[in-house]
């Protein structure tokens, strides 16, 4: 297994409160979806680590197990350019669930919980991943498991993120019952 710290990647599809079934079917997971630039640190990150793992699990045959993987999509790494959804254009899209809530904190540290708005679709945040490659009667992948998401910046929300701004809303007395301007 190897430790990932994603910096500074964008938020999307954040199930990091309360778990979910992908088809209402499996074992509801955590997770979350990070679009990082196509080059980079943490694409660089990614891929040494899925390279790694890789060899940990294949010893010689690695390189080749590593090829088809990604050849096949059996990696949590996709093309954002295959998928269409704001923001994914020219980036990659890293997958990653977990059976165990993630430990989800604000810059300075703070837990937040699912009532503090924040982390949103759409923003920016730091996220801790573990590279892991799985050979077993369910097949042969390199999955990544959620392990921790930190709030970095505001971004633009995705469709359905974000609560919102209380200047959005008009003043009006607490005795004003006038109803015929709805």
């Amino acid at each position: 297994m190897a430790k990932v710290m994603l910096k500074n990647v964008r938020l999307s599809f954040p199930d990091l409160f309360q778990p979910k079934s992908f088809d209402g079917q499996t074992d509801p997971k955590y997770g979350a979806s990070f679009l990082i630039e196509k080059e980079g640190e943490n694409y660089d990150k990614i891929i040494n680590a899925m390279k790694t793992v890789a060899s940990e699990k294949w010893g010689k045959a690695a390189d080749k197990a590593y090829a088809q993987l990604t050849k096949s999509g059996k990696v949590f790494l996709s093309d954002g350019d295959d998928k269409d959804y704001d923001g994914y254009k020219d980036m990659y899209v890293v997958g990653s669930r977990s059976h165990n809530r993630p430990l989800v904190i604000d810059k300075d540290k703070t837990v937040l919980d699912s009532t503090d708005g924040k982390p949103y679709s759409g923003c920016y945040v730091n996220a801790s991943i573990e590279v892991w490659a799985q050979d077993n009667k369910w097949g042969k992948r390199i999955n990544a498991q959620l392990r921790g998401v930190q709030f970095f910046a505001d971004g633009e929300p995705f469709s359905g993120g974000g609560s919102a701004s209380a200047d959005e809303f008009e003043a009006f007395a607490e005795d004003d019952d006038d109803f015929d301007s709805f």
